[in-house]
């Protein structure tokens, strides 16, 4: 049952990193299980078993995530946008208890306070950055790979930054589009055994791929360090992160034509985000999982 529980997790994650706005990191803090992978990734090579044992459900999760939900998530999003926010902000807001059981008995000083409303504030002013224009492809040759590279530390780096979007990020650096279809290409290519389809976006996603990596290592390595150093001050900055989200998905979210039976449809969505997050927290409040 455990290890259902850790691929249905990994699936919240990996739906969540692939849309703008939405942020897998929230989504980890939200289910309790943060500070738990953090030290997996970063303690991979000293803790090898163990590590690799606790990261792979989820990263069979986000796989799945990914691959089985990413269309019709884009559909969902596309024709009832409100609904499927609020089903994300009801994941978020519902699994917000193991954030809070970290500072909950700690003394806040002004530092703390100032933390928390900086990056809440952080959040909020990317939700109201204005899109920018995104190219469905774009031509792949030695220059722009250097760029994929860099493209995908940036946007690893922020997947796992409670509260920022590295879809988003994405999306505002021109990228989003081209790699979506990108990873949808060769979907489609290797569902049809179409091999000569595979090599232009395997071309476009392979440094893309060995970004998010190092992307992945370096941002869970300063955590760390944070979390070790400046523990409430650390958690005060995610909760901020956290707590700006929902603010940030609904000022993303397309209004246009909402109808009260779509606002009532939206408000049960969020029931049950918020009690689904709950039980994937379930026993995590206080205490994340056993690290490795």
């Amino acid at each position: 049952m455990k290890l259902i529980n850790q691929v249905l997790r990994g699936v919240v994650i990996g739906v969540a990193n692939i849309i703008p706005g939405v942020s897998g990191g929230t989504m980890m803090v939200s289910m309790g299980i943060y500070d738990t992978l953090i030290h997996c990734i970063t303690h991979l090579f000293s803790e090898f078993r163990q590590s690799v044992k606790t990261l792979l459900p989820y990263a069979v999760g986000m796989l799945l995530g990914i691959v089985a939900l990413a269309s019709l998530l884009k559909f969902l999003f596309a024709n009832y946008p409100l609904p499927t926010s609020t089903t994300f902000i009801g994941l978020i807001l519902g699994g917000l208890n193991p954030l809070l059981a970290k500072i909950r008995h700690k003394k806040l000083g002004g530092v703390s306070i100032g933390v928390f409303v900086l990056f809440f504030a952080g959040i909020i002013a990317m939700a109201l950055t204005g899109d920018v224009s995104n190219p469905d492809t774009i031509t792949v040759d030695v220059g722009q790979m250097v760029i994929l590279l860099v493209m995908g530390a940036v946007a690893a780096a922020t997947m796992i930054i409670p509260g920022v979007s590295g879809s988003m990020v994405l999306m505002l650096l021109g990228y989003y589009h081209p790699v979506l279809n990108a990873v949808d290409t060769l979907k489609n290519a290797v569902f049809g055994l179409d091999f000569a389809a595979m090599g232009g976006p395997i071309l476009m996603l392979a440094p893309f791929c060995v970004g998010v990596v190092l992307g992945i290592f370096g941002v869970a390595k300063l955590i760390e360090w944070l979390l070790s150093r400046f523990p409430t001050q650390t958690y005060c900055a995610v909760l901020g992160l956290v707590v700006a989200s929902p603010v940030a998905i609904l000022l993303r979210t397309d209004m246009t034509g909402v109808s009260w039976l779509m606002i009532l449809i939206s408000l049960v969505t969020f029931a049950l985000g918020f009690a689904a997050a709950m039980a994937l927290a379930r026993g995590s409040a206080g205490a994340e999982e056993p690290r490795a």
